[in-house]
């Protein structure tokens, strides 16, 4: 969302080109609940990317819900928390260099090791559903609304095959409410970004 200029402006030009038949749908990226809605109601927003997952879980509070009314579907990006979800990153991982995670706050080596107690719990179902931890943080993102599709990132073969393996695990509701009731117990540190750029991200 560029704040210097209008949605409404943006949603009208994407509106002009669906009409010409240069664009077929309308998404947004990072964009804060009141955006959609000034969006939406001058051109229906069939998307909307961004991050969510169990290491951030921010947009249950009051994008989520704003999705729901308006039929809006969400395409979460990092469902695997940066891959710190994975089970596969620690205290020790040094971080190649330019790769996000080295300037991030949540990656720091004290706030990743404040939240191992998260991958911890994926790590504990994972092992009842003979799964890995990535499979059941996926497995949790799809099965909260019918309308979420996460996007992991992989330049892998065999993580991609791994993270498809998500598609083949049945989290009961039980298994739901025992993960959300555990989590609930954890306080991820570490803000998502720099403060510098939590001030560009539209509310």
């Amino acid at each position: 969302v560029d704040p210097q200029v209008p949605i409404e402006d943006v949603a009208g030009t994407v509106k002009d080109l669906i009409v010409a038949g240069k664009v077929r749908h309308f998404g947004l990226s990072e964009a804060g609940a009141r955006t959609i809605r000034r969006a939406h109601a001058v051109q229906p927003v069939t998307a909307l990317q961004s991050e969510y997952s169990l290491f951030w879980r921010e947009p249950e509070d009051g994008i989520i819900p704003v999705l729901d009314e308006l039929g809006i579907g969400l395409v979460p990006f990092s469902p695997l928390g940066r891959g710190f979800l994975t089970g596969r990153i620690d205290q020790a991982t040094q971080f190649g260099e330019g790769d996000i995670r080295a300037n991030l706050p949540r990656f720091t080596a004290e706030a990743r090791a404040a939240n191992q107690a998260l991958v911890d719990l994926l790590a504990r179902i994972a092992d009842a559903k003979e799964a890995t931890p990535a499979q059941i943080a996926l497995a949790w993102l799809l099965a909260q609304q019918p309308w979420i599709v996460p996007i992991p990132g992989t330049r892998h073969l065999e993580r991609l095959d791994e993270n498809l393996g998500a598609l083949q695990i049945e989290l009961t509701t039980s298994d739901l409410d025992a993960i959300d009731a555990a989590a609930a117990q954890i306080r991820v540190v570490g803000d998502r970004y720099p403060e510098a750029m939590q001030r560009m991200i539209d509310r």
